[in-house]
């Protein structure tokens, strides 16, 4: 009889000197196929702390590369451990206040100069025409 893993004791071991992998209900220690590993290393720790089996069909692997799963097998996976949902927690994000006082009036500024700058200018212009 096999061991059961959860989850958790899955996730544990997600680096490169202790790497497992859950692709179809088992787990495997994939350790020492890092280095061998054509797809490289990052493919298989990217892998890691989750269910891999999409990851794992989605490249196409061979039949050699399915037999070689075998010497990697260390247990099955418990799929009661899987969370059924998680809750989104948004990223942390620094409060925005539109109405900061000084970027506030700044922002007045910029706008209220160019148009006080305007009305002067057409002021100026009809004041020299009309005296002319």
């Amino acid at each position: 009889m096999s061991k059961v893993f959860t989850l958790a004791e899955v996730s544990e071991h997600n680096n490169a000197k202790d790497c497992w992998l859950i692709i179809d209900g088992k787990v495997y220690d994939v350790t020492k196929f890092l280095e061998d590993h054509p797809g490289g290393d990052e493919v298989l720790l990217s892998a890691t702390g989750k269910d891999a089996t999409d990851d794992f069909e989605d490249v196409g692997h061979s039949s050699t590369a399915k037999a070689m799963m075998d010497e990697f097998y260390v247990g099955d996976f418990d799929t009661s451990t899987v969370p059924t949902k998680t809750q989104y927690t948004p990223p942390k994000q620094p409060h925005y206040n539109q109405d900061k006082t000084s970027d506030f009036i700044i922002k007045l500024l910029q706008f209220l100069v160019p148009l006080f700058i305007l009305g002067v200018a057409v002021g100026i212009h009809f004041y020299t025409k009309s005296s002319a």
